[in-house]
Parts: structure tokens; sequence; C-alpha cells
């Protein structure tokens, strides 16, 4: 006689989501949510209860919260603007009628930094694989050019040297440009390894203190019982001196710039990505943060896609870049504006590196 397999009650599985699941009664109040939905409304759940669901998630799309108002409406919605304790988000939503119950449905809220690259833009980097097919090509009359301008300066009067100069300065500059849009291309990652995270994070502020002599107050907080992550090393001080230089620029011409950058241990709320086919957490959280003005409200929506850019010389390419990096690594990116603090949040999300057992 097989034995009896007792499966979790409704209330269990809902409480295990690691995304906000919300019940909408028919007169478009909040009947039930989960833990998920405490955390990212900031609200508890007993505070949520009996409130229109139009007061307590404040989205800036209004054409999705007059959605919400429409109680047989059925809505799916990528990358929305959501307010809550005085900061900004970007989310999911998804909002499902409830069959046999007339007005009743069910809204789903997930970070939508948390999603996969499958999310659109992973469409956009593959298409840069036409200039790294191109980069050989481009990269040898580069050279010869570069070559020549060497040359030419050798053999030019001093008052010419500078513009021989400049075209190597030029020539040296699309060079970089062009690795950069290769790496966006590449389609295999490079190798992970257990790697100590303050001790990356530390070489990223060294090598862009080094970069720029510009004084910027860049604080430390770190949490020193944060285990070893599971990452490629080379790949993730890349992503670090990408947020940093970019967080101390946004913050250069504030009275007071700062720049931080935080470690924290998120186990309530770890996020699961997908890895070669399998789930993995990612419980470890990285905030690196300024206070700047922060990004252009229209920017938002496509901050990590490539060529979107708020700075007069940039090319858009470094977060779309950060973004694919941590994408390999099994990592997650995503953008917060703290209304509050007037501060601006890049948080990123790393998997914990396996322990190795003693022989």
């Amino acid at each position: 006689m097989s034995a009896v397999i007792y499966k979790p009650e409704a209330s269990a599985q809902i409480g295990g989501l690691i995304f906000a699941m919300i019940l909408i009664d028919a007169e478009n109040h909040i009947a039930e949510s989960n833990h998920a939905a405490e955390n990212m409304l900031g609200r508890s759940s007993k505070r949520l209860l009996g409130i229109s669901v139009t007061d307590a998630v404040k989205l800036s799309d209004d054409r999705v919260t007059e959605r919400l108002s429409e109680t047989e409406a059925a809505l799916v919605a990528r990358d929305v603007g959501l307010m809550a304790n005085g900061q900004e988000r970007r989310v999911n939503l998804t909002l499902s009628p409830l069959s046999g119950h007339p007005g009743w449905r069910v809204l789903t809220l997930s970070d939508a930094g948390r999603d996969d690259a499958n999310n659109g833009s992973a469409g956009k980097t593959a298409s840069l694989g036409a200039p790294s097919i191109l980069a050989h090509e481009i990269k040898n009359p580069l050279a010869a050019i570069r070559g020549a301008a060497q040359l030419a300066e050798r053999k030019l009067p001093d008052a010419s040297k500078s513009l021989a100069k400049m075209i190597q300065g030029e020539v040296d500059r699309i060079a970089r440009l062009i690795d950069r849009m290769q790496r966006l291309g590449s389609t295999t990652p490079e190798p992970s390894e257990s790697v100590n995270l303050h001790e990356a994070i530390r070489a990223a502020i060294g090598t862009v203190r080094a970069a720029n002599a510009a004084s910027i107050v860049i604080v430390e907080e770190f949490d020193p019982s944060i285990p070893p992550v599971m990452v490629n090393r080379d790949a993730l001080e890349q992503v670090f001196i990408n947020l940093i230089s970019n967080a101390r620029d946004a913050a250069a011409d504030m009275q007071g710039a700062k720049v931080w950058v935080r470690t924290r241990f998120v186990s309530g709320l770890a996020f699961s990505a997908m890895r070669f086919g399998k789930p993995v957490k990612l419980p470890i959280e990285v905030t690196v943060s300024d206070n700047g003005t922060g990004v252009p409200p229209e920017l938002r929506d496509h901050l990590f896609e490539p060529f979107v850019t708020s700075k007069k010389s940039g090319q858009g390419l470094g977060l779309a870049l950060v973004r694919k990096l941590l994408a390999d690594m099994g990592g997650r990116i995503g953008h917060e504006r703290d209304m509050r603090e007037d501060r601006t949040h890049f948080r990123i999300h790393l998997p914990i590196a396996a322990k190795v057992s003693a022989k």
C-alpha cells in the first residue's frame, strides 16, 4: 500500500512564492496578500487588508492603474514603475480574473531586475553579434592608421605633432568601443569560481580611484559575514568598476558627493534564477548608491539596453555590459530611485559558492 502524500496547503504555497501576490475582491479591495507583497509594498498584510488596490499599488503608468480598476480585466505589463516606501522600482505585473468568482482577481508583482535576459534585451544584445563578426576587419585598418600616425608624429614639426596624437587617441577610443561591443555579443560565459566578494569590490574601487583624480567619498558598508560568491572574478570586477564609475559621475556635481557600496545577505528575500536549466538562489545583495540627481525619467525603461545613455560623451554600453556579465554568472541587476533620501540605487544579486566538504 503506497504512503499517502500530503501536499502543502494553498496558503503555504502562496506564502512561499518569491513574487508578490495580492487577492483583490469584487469591490477592488485587497482581500489577502503574501509575505513578498508585504516586502515589496512596505506594509504588513494586516495594514493592506481592505484598502483599495490602487491606493496600495501606486503605478507610474496611468493606463495600467486604470485597468486595475476594471473588475473583469486581465493584464500583463512589463517594466512598470511602482512607488513604495518613497522609492521607485521597476516591476512586471500580471492581473488574472478568477473563474467562477465574478470581480475577483489575482495580482502578481515581480521585480523587473530579477528577470532573465530573455525579457527583450537579450535579443537586442544578441543583435550585436554582427559588429563582433566585423571587429577583426575593422581593427586591422585601425592598427595601420595608428601606426601611420605614430610614424607621422616622429617626422612632423612640433607644431603639428598634436594632430598625430589626436589621430592615435581616436583610433584607441574606437578600438575600445569595438572591444566592448564584442563582449556584449559574446555567447560563451567565462568560467565561474569561488570569489571573496569584498576583495573584488575593493579592487574595483582602487581601479576607479586610480583612473580619476577627482575626489569623491566612497563609503563601504560591508557585512563581514558574507560568504564567497560563485562568479567570474574579472567579470565581477568589471561590473563594479562600471557601476561605481557611473555613480561617481552621477554625483560629481553635487555638494557633499558620495557613493555607497553596501553588501548584505537577504535570505528571506532570496531571489531565484535559472542557470544551466537548474534553479539557483541569489541571496547575496550588493547595492551601489549615489546622491546624484538620478536617471532621467525618459531613460528608466531602457536603462540596460545598448546605446542608451544620459552622458554627453557616453556610448551607452556600460550598463548593457553589466547586465550581460551578471546574466552570464547567473546574477541579476535592478535600478531604483529613493525619493526620500534622494539616492539612486543599483542592486545586484549573486549566487553563493558551494561549500567544499573536507576529505
